[in-house]
């Protein structure tokens, strides 16, 4: 059943089960994320075999085939949601510009896809401690309703965890790039210091930002960067997030900082990117 939005009185269509017991996936007409905490499953996904130990994610479509042939105490969490609640919430300084097409893209490879190994990607032994924060957060949000912003809440950890899982299967095969790349994909919300990365690398701060010039065409800070303001430009368009919210969440320490470094980056302000990233959209 949808939640009902007790502060606007409005159906949500998202659901949170605290234990998934399998019978039902996939949901009819939501998409659904699987958190196996504990234990393995062994089945098929649309008739190719599939077998995930925790932890791991499972993320399935509608019509997806999922048979589950065996479980070993499994210990499993799942959210699931309607289509429609990727779309851009409205907002009443863009409310006139939202286009319905607008609508979160972050993770959707996960779901439409030909090849159902994506629908398990990997998961790393120093990224599962925040997808499971993250997610637990998501499920008490869902739960708790704590005040009027529990919705737009929801979509920031949900773009969160799409973002994060879409970019380690994007970087399967670890070199010492990828190793930075996870690292500033788990970790951008929080301080990072050039040091830190060349210590995950363990390679010198020149040989690192060559090998990033090489691979991403930046410096790895300026990567880190780069990557701070793509979700902060995810968080604009799609929730809304205060600034001092999207910035607490991107990493970057006030919203002066992050309004100084949108601008300078982007040209613009991060105010005037959420109208016109609106705007643009309803034209198209």
């Amino acid at each position: 059943m949808p939640q009902i939005d007790r502060y606007k009185g409005r159906p949500v269509n998202i659901e949170f089960t605290a234990v998934e017991d399998f019978r039902v996936l996939p949901y009819p007409e939501r998409l659904t994320l699987v958190l196996i905490t504990t234990g393995s499953i062994n089945g098929t996904l649309n008739e190719r075999p599939i077998s995930i130990s925790a932890p791991g994610f499972l993320c399935l479509a509608e019509d997806d085939d999922l048979i589950i042939m065996e479980k070993q105490d499994v210990a499993a969490q799942s959210f699931r949601f309607h289509p429609d609640f990727l779309n851009t919430i409205s907002l009443s300084e863009t409310e006139d510009y939202l286009a319905a097409g607008l609508r979160i893209r972050t993770g959707l490879s996960l779901f439409q896809r030909d090849d159902p190994y994506l629908a398990v990607p990997r998961i790393t032994e120093k990224a599962y401690p925040l997808l499971f924060e993250w997610f637990f957060i998501l499920g008490t949000e869902v739960q708790a309703q704590s005040d009027a912003r529990w919705v737009c809440r929801i979509k920031k950890y949900l773009i969160q965890i799409l973002g994060l899982l879409e970019d380690l299967h994007r970087n399967s095969e670890q070199s010492p790039v990828d190793t930075v790349l996870e690292y500033i994909h788990t970790n951008y919300s929080r301080k990072i210091f050039l040091q830190d990365l060349t210590n995950c690398a363990h390679l010198n701060r020149v040989t690192l930002n060559k090998l990033f010039q090489e691979r991403c065409g930046n410096t790895a800070m300026g990567y880190l960067l780069s990557h701070r303001l793509k979700v902060a430009c995810e968080l604009l368009t799609h929730t809304g997030m205060k600034l001092d919210e999207i910035a607490c969440a991107t990493g970057f320490e006030y919203d002066t900082y992050l309004i100084k470094q949108f601008t300078a980056k982007k040209g613009i302000s991060p105010t005037t990117f959420r109208n016109i990233s609106r705007k643009s959209a309803a034209a198209q």
